[in-house]
């Protein structure tokens, strides 16, 4: 496999994702850019416009086991990573396994459960592996964590750590459809489309496990030239000197930059890199990790124009 292959297979699954998914193609590229980095996303947006059924299709089409955990504020860490139970028979514990031992985690409403409950995802996010009674248990590969959030209702909800927020590669907006394309969502309800049953579809999939992580070999050897490893450094620096700016981009970001500028590259058929790849990653990177001024605020500035004004500032590589 060669980034030219990766390409068809990339337009194969866009092909198959659009017998399920009418619009958000940006977010659906970012998505596969995302798994096929190995990096985790935090989708962001109202209720009623697709985020599950992204995280679904996604998971079908690469043959992936899928579970969803409804984050709620009594949800408790070992809801999520598991426990030891006694066996009377045996006379023995066991461990039962919680639904973190799964290939794509929709972990829907993240912001609703406490900090504790939310730090259990932290090591299996970080590490690909979970420690229960002082054993370490290692997840089936691919792992993705795809966390969801209301930008809208904030009562009883506890906003994600800077820390937890570092480990998500990518923050996703999930916008509203245009007029057309709402049309053509209704048009497919009103003809018997089901949600709930993709394989109704004829949804196929395009990749197994393991010729996602065979992806990822490929990815690897995409060539990055010094001038677009100086742009991306560049780029985190100006963050980080940036008058509007509280906290600028960590160096964590600028590794998920490159990774992910790889892997743009790739599925656009490419051994290298480019600084419109650069461009392309760096948003949706960047937004859940600046923190802006108060005055900043005021000025009605937030992430997104900051990160224009960056990349505005920084003279593009040839």
């Amino acid at each position: 496999m060669n980034p030219s292959d990766l390409q068809t297979v990339y337009e194969q699954l866009k092909t198959q994702a659009a017998r399920v998914i009418v619009g958000q193609e940006a977010a659906l590229e970012l998505l596969t850019i995302a798994l096929l980095t190995g990096g985790h996303v935090l989708l962001e947006g109202v209720p009623g416009t697709g985020k599950t059924l992204m995280a679904k299709t996604l998971a079908q089409l690469v043959q992936a086991q899928f579970t969803r955990i409804q984050f709620t504020p009594d949800l408790m860490p070992s809801d999520i990573l598991g426990t030891s139970v006694f066996d009377i028979q045996s006379g023995q514990f066991y461990l039962k396994k919680g639904p973190i031992f799964t290939q794509i985690l929709l972990a829907d409403e993240i912001n609703r459960a406490p900090a504790k409950t939310q730090s259990a995802l932290l090591e299996a996010m970080e590490e690909r592996q979970v420690n229960l009674e002082g054993q370490c248990h290692f997840l089936d590969a691919p792992f993705m964590v795809i966390a969801t959030q209301n930008p809208i209702e904030y009562e009883g909800t506890y906003p994600l750590p800077e820390a937890q927020l570092d480990r998500f590669l990518f923050k996703i907006l999930i916008t509203y459809s245009p007029l057309e394309t709402e049309i053509e969502i209704l048009n497919r309800y009103h003809n018997g489309f089901d949600a709930h049953n993709l394989a109704a579809t004829g949804l196929k999939p395009i990749l197994s496990a393991a010729g996602v992580l065979k992806a990822r070999q490929v990815i690897q050897q995409v060539i990055v030239e010094q001038g677009i490893l100086r742009y991306i450094a560049q780029l985190a620096a100006a963050s980080r000197q940036s008058p509007d700016l509280l906290l600028g981009a960590s160096p964590r970001a600028s590794t998920h930059v490159l990774l992910a500028a790889k892997t743009c590259a790739a599925l656009r058929g490419r051994d290298y890199v480019t600084p419109d790849d650069v461009k392309f990653v760096l948003p949706p990177i960047y937004r859940h990790r600046l923190l802006l001024r108060p005055e900043a605020e005021i000025e009605g500035l937030n992430a997104d124009t900051v990160i224009q004004r960056l990349l505005g500032q920084i003279e593009i590589p040839r």
